[in-house]
């Protein structure tokens, strides 16, 4: 039913906080900051008075409730949380105490949350392109629709309970997820470990060439060859969606030209990701950016996925791990200790046989993982809908 809640100016029940010191350079302050869209307050640093510019902060408590003058049309605001009581922020971000006997600083906290309220900062906001910044005397001229307290009580309960619930339902997701990868990753230690009757080597005994890509500067000049970086592998897949591209001599197009069933791998990285690799097996023709190393593999000895799989298996990982362990900084692999890989493989009808049993399991934890997508895209979507139906009193 349609609530007939009294509107209330914003300048009613919210009083600006002028709680300001002067920070002593020696001292560590705890800075705040806002995400944007609702994403509420969060610590930005700890840093020392000396290194903060501003020398004069205003300190904040828990409950105040504060935006940005430059992002608050971009939903940067919500309610300081009680575990950033007394840390600091600068005149750019406006505090307001919440007059307690007319508003829960939780109520605020929620409907803050919604297109329409930020909808009002938008309203409040003004300027040039670069230089648009609330007004406050403006957004406080705003309204909102407010409730008695009791009321506002009952509102922030229910929507909490149906909050938490979707945040119950997002972490059974996620940890769905996780289980799908990690059945990904057991059935390919299954098949690569104790295995009886197969070739063992080095993964060098297959490569007929290994080459390093172009350090040249790419471009969104989609008239050159698409050039494959380091992000553009993606949980042992190729991922196409943000393309570079070059304009190569053809002695270089030659030399850097990929074919299908060539393996690229990460060769400079984060610990977690040097030595993934992907299989190129696109239509398109592509070279490929210097931080991936591209194997040519024998294909009437070995299967290119196959190996890709190996390298990409526990297994793999474990030799990459091993390798990194002995370098500084990021982490890195070449060509030589790539080819010293030890790899065991079965002859080639076999192989071709495995590669067609992990296609066919790929493809089923892709459809989970679209499952899992969708039904998280169907989450986000329920936040905004409960606090809509809420704050029109259908809740």
């Amino acid at each position: 039913m349609r609530n007939n809640w009294s509107k209330v100016r914003l300048g009613d029940v919210l009083q600006r906080s002028e709680a300001m010191i002067e920070l002593q350079p020696d001292v560590k302050y705890r800075q705040i900051t806002l995400k944007l869209w609702g994403k509420g307050v969060v610590l930005r640093g700890v840093l020392t008075g000396a290194e903060i510019a501003a020398p004069r902060q205003i300190v904040t408590r828990r409950d105040q409730f504060i935006l940005s003058r430059i992002d608050a049309r971009n939903g940067a605001l919500g309610i300081v949380p009680p575990e950033l009581d007394g840390a600091v922020v600068s005149n750019d971000f406006p505090v307001f105490n919440v007059v307690a006997d007319q508003m829960l600083p939780a109520y605020l906290g929620w409907i803050c949350k919604t297109a329409a309220f930020v909808g009002e900062c938008q309203r409040a906001s003004e300027g040039t392109t670069n230089r648009v910044r609330l007004q406050e005397g403006r957004f406080l001229a705003g309204a909102i629709s407010l409730p008695p307290l009791a009321e506002q009580q009952r509102v922030v309960a229910r929507i909490e309970a149906l909050a938490a619930r979707i945040q119950e339902a997002g972490a059974i997701r996620q940890q769905s997820a996780r289980q799908t990868e990690a059945l990904l990753a057991s059935n390919l230690s299954s098949i690569f470990e104790g295995v009886k009757g197969w070739t063992s080597g080095k993964l060098g005994d297959y490569v007929i060439d290994a080459c390093y890509g172009t350090s040249e500067k790419t471009t969104d000049d989609d008239t050159g060859i698409a050039v494959l970086r380091m992000g553009n592998i993606q949980s042992g897949q190729l991922d196409t969606n943000s393309l570079k591209y070059l304009h190569l001599s053809e002695k270089d197009r030659v030399r850097l030209r990929l074919i299908k069933g060539d393996i690229l791998v990460n060769r400079t990285n984060s610990a977690e990701l040097v030595g993934k690799c992907a299989v190129f097996d696109l239509a398109t023709e592509c070279s490929f950016a210097s931080y991936l190393i591209r194997l040519r593999i024998d294909q009437s000895r070995a299967d290119p996925r196959l190996v890709a799989a190996y390298i990409n298996s526990p297994l793999g990982r474990e030799y990459m791990l091993r390798e990194k362990r002995q370098m500084t900084g990021q982490a890195n692999v070449n060509a030589t200790k790539l080819k010293a890989l030890p790899i065991a493989l079965p002859q080639l009808p076999e192989q071709r046989r495995i590669v067609a049993y992990l296609d066919h399991l790929q493809e089923k934890t892709d459809a989970l993982k679209a499952l899992q997508a969708e039904t998280s895209a169907e989450l986000d979507a329920l936040v905004p809908s409960i606090l809509d139906k809420a704050f029109r009193g259908e809740l």
